[in-house]
């Protein structure tokens, strides 16, 4: 027995003495990156907690609010789980007025929309844009309809009109990334432009196509070519609802085709259009236009509603959804899900109204609220700011709940460590878990804003900070 109790007490010893350890690799480390050229004009923060004691093992500035990236993303993952459940779906009614006469509807068929951000997307099968069109077709041929007297009417009321949040950058909302969210997304709000780049440096890049095609948007083209291997250096600039965009800066040459993707300014056109040539194309007539809830409005229109429903479109389980979210950082899904937790709260989908639930639900849950001072759900604005012990407590938090499983396995897996990365201008940031090979387990975030250089670079040296953890 005293053997037994000598054991233990050696083992006790020894994890203080690792744990100390630790600790000071981390400070001799934390003191040459301050020393480093390239963050001489720095904030840095690192905090980080033993999971089997909960006790503080490194703590540097763990209070001081960092702009964040995409590191927010477990904050809106986290209570996402929570407030929605891992089991949540979007649905998306189809419905209509009047009645069916033989072959004909005799009055308007609906689309309500409420925030699915998985339609037409190509992540799942059962979402992918000729699934769903096929789905549609055999929803009319069930009713015997070929004929629709009226309109096709998309209602987007159940949200605000607003898709992205106020404070993303203006040479961000016109990429893929800045994809903002609405009532009815379309293919992730996102668009494909294939360009063929010139022979020389400085010559004119031609505009080969677009997928899915734009509609009633003009692009000026002001892209050149760019040095072979330069890279993507380009930015297109379109606002959302916007109909002129520019194309600027540079794509690389010795490509005979070249590939970026841009933000669709309104998706529900584009769905919209979709309909349209699949409508077209099965010989369902449209006697009527097509239409969207905003249309209403302009016109000082009352919106008309659907009295009856055909059936409807179920997304993905949130569980689902969010692996997306963090595995490939796709802020779209971020900002939808801030406006479903709204919806569902209230009623009504807003950003700002979403964004203080959350803010709320954390505060319940040991987080203050001017340590989690949020500004959108995915992190892309530059105004976010954050504390690193609050992103840990977010972690923690997440360890005990039983939706984990799903929230662990939808973290990246980057130099060795499962935790998720953010990186905007001037911003590198990591948060996440560490189980090292001595058998400790670490929950960690590391921030760094206004560092100087290469991005690349202070990836490298973060990386080689946190692999004394492991």
């Amino acid at each position: 027995m005293m053997r037994y109790i000598l054991f233990l007490a050696y083992c006790f010893i020894s994890s203080i003495s690792f744990a100390q350890k630790i600790d000071v690799k981390l400070d001799d480390a934390m003191k040459k990156m301050e020393a480093d050229e390239q963050f001489k004009h720095a904030s840095i923060s690192l905090f980080v907690v033993d999971d089997k004691t909960g006790k503080t093992v490194y703590d540097k500035n763990s209070e001081l609010g960092l702009a964040t990236a995409s590191c927010l993303k477990v904050v809106t993952s986290a209570a996402s789980f929570e407030l929605l459940g891992k089991n949540y779906k979007y649905k998306t009614s189809i419905g209509y007025n009047g009645e069916v006469i033989n072959d004909t509807l005799q009055g308007n068929l609906f689309i309500t929309a409420l925030g699915d951000p998985t339609l037409g997307s190509w992540r799942w099968e059962e979402t992918k844009e000729n699934v769903l069109g096929a789905w549609f077709l055999s929803l009319l041929k069930q009713n015997k309809i070929s004929v629709i007297s009226g309109d096709i009417i998309l209602d987007e009321s159940k949200w605000e009109t607003q898709a992205t949040p106020g404070g993303w950058p203006w040479e961000d909302i016109g990429n893929y990334y800045g994809a903002g969210a609405r009532a009815l997304n379309w293919h992730e709000n996102q668009y494909d432009l294939f360009l063929n780049p010139g022979k020389n440096v400085g010559e004119p890049v031609e505009i080969l196509r677009s997928e899915p095609e734009l509609q009633a948007w003009v692009l000026i083209n002001e892209l050149k070519t760019g040095k072979a291997g330069s890279g993507d250096n380009s930015i297109i600039y379109l606002p959302e609802d916007g109909s002129i965009g520019y194309l600027r800066g540079t794509i690389p040459a010795g490509n005979s085709s070249f590939k970026i993707s841009g933000a669709m300014p309104n998706a529900g056109n584009s769905f919209l259009y979709f309909l349209q040539e699949l409508f077209k194309k099965n010989n369902i007539s449209i006697s009527g236009g097509i239409k969207n809830s905003i249309q209403f409005y302009i016109n000082k229109e009352k919106l008309p509603v659907a009295s009856k429903t055909f059936g409807s479109i179920t997304s993905p389980p949130l569980d689902s959804i969010n692996y997306w979210f963090l595995q490939k950082s796709i802020n779209m899904y971020g900002e939808a899900f801030v406006k479903t937790i709204s919806y569902e709260k209230t009623g009504f989908g807003a950003s700002d109204t979403g964004i203080n639930i959350i803010k709320n639900f954390w505060s319940k849950n040991g987080i203050e609220k001017s340590a989690l001072n949020m500004k959108d759900g995915s992190g892309l604005s530059p105004a976010n700011r954050v504390t690193t012990k609050a992103l840990v407590t977010v972690m923690q938090y997440a360890k005990k709940q039983n939706w984990f499983s799903s929230f662990y396995h939808a973290l990246p897996l980057q130099n060795g460590i499962k935790m998720k990365s953010g990186y905007i201008d001037g911003v590198r940031s990591y948060t996440g878990y560490i189980q090292s090979k001595a058998g400790n387990a670490y929950t960690f975030c590391f921030i760094i804003n206004n560092y100087n250089g290469s991005a690349t670079a202070v990836r490298e040296k973060m990386w080689k900070l946190l692999d004394i953890m492991k």
